[in-house]
């Protein structure tokens, strides 16, 4: 577990269930031979070709690498919309490797991570799920809110995450013997977690560990300027209204208002939306219905707007 509590630079939007990453054109030298990859290659599009937006402030950078290097699983923790997700990208772009995310639900079974029998006009043929790609060609597999799937799916990591680094395909009567590329990240909420959906400790013994946080307001408020597009004084308004909330939590609030939601209340308001209206659409009403609450919050907003 690392030392310091780095906190999370920048936030994105969570993607759908198993999606690949963005295939824009990047600057980065480690990027420059995914261009001239084959069209044939399994993994082309999971490349992350554009340099996300993340500033580092602690060693989170340097110790994920470590991680990396070792091919010691990783465990991400932290609130909601603090920018995990984020961070992971950054990683895989850093990294020159492409990245399989999966954003977990109660719904998943263990045949969507590794894979089914399809029929089809020639009758059955196997499909890969997204984690049996990644281990079978070496990609970054990203499991974003792990504790929502079942835990007799998430117990299909295992093997994967100790010495033997294997993937059994039981439908298929396989073993999948992981690339030496092959790296898996995990990703959670711990505070917003019930016990009964924690992660077993035969898993959690499996990973390193880094925790996230919300970022300091000087730093919050340059990411929520640069996302937002607007101003750095309107950002910091922003940036207060949200520690503002943050300190609810717990005494009416069950999350704060996240970094991602500030930048959504500042592309509102550089698209020409009134402050407040944008606040009260994208801040207030999003994390509360009751009504007091409400009010509390668009006092908050009046305050600085």
């Amino acid at each position: 577990m690392r030392p310091t509590n780095p906190k999370m630079r920048s936030a994105s939007v969570k993607q759908p269930a198993y999606r690949p990453a963005s295939v824009q054109s990047s600057s980065s030298p480690i990027n420059e031979s995914v261009s001239t990859m084959s069209s044939n290659d399994p993994l082309a599009q999971y490349y992350v070709k554009n340099q996300p937006y993340y500033m580092p402030v602690a060693d989170e950078v340097e110790l994920f690498e470590s991680a990396y290097s070792v091919r010691m699983p990783m465990m991400l923790k932290g609130p909601t919309g603090c920018g995990k997700t984020r961070f992971v990208e950054y990683m895989a772009w850093k990294l020159g490797r492409p990245l399989i995310t999966v954003a977990c639900n109660e719904d998943m079974t263990a045949s969507d991570l590794v894979g089914r029998f399809l029929l089809d006009a020639n009758g059955t043929r196997w499909q890969d799920g997204p984690l049996a790609i990644a281990a079978r060609h070496g990609a970054i597999c990203y499991l974003d809110e792990v504790v929502e799937a079942r835990q007799d799916t998430t117990v299909i990591i295992h093997p994967l995450t100790d010495s033997r680094r294997v993937l059994p395909l039981e439908k298929k009567g396989e073993l999948i013997e992981c690339h030496p590329d092959f790296f898996i990240v995990i990703s959670y909420n711990p505070g917003y977690q019930s016990l009964m959906k924690d992660l077993k400790q035969s898993t959690k013994q499996r990973f390193g560990g880094l925790d996230f946080n919300y970022p300091d307001i000087e730093v919050e408020s340059q990411i929520v300027s640069h996302e937002g597009k607007v101003d750095n004084e309107t950002a910091r308004k922003l940036v207060h209204i949200g520690e503002r909330a943050r300190n609810l939590k717990g005494h009416g609030l069950d999350e704060g208002i996240s970094t991602r939601m500030l930048i959504y209340a500042a592309s509102l308001i550089s698209a020409g939306v009134d402050p407040v209206n944008a606040c009260r659409v994208a801040l207030v009403r999003p994390i509360t219905d009751d009504v007091d609450m409400r009010d509390a919050l668009d006092s908050a907003v009046l305050a600085y707007f």
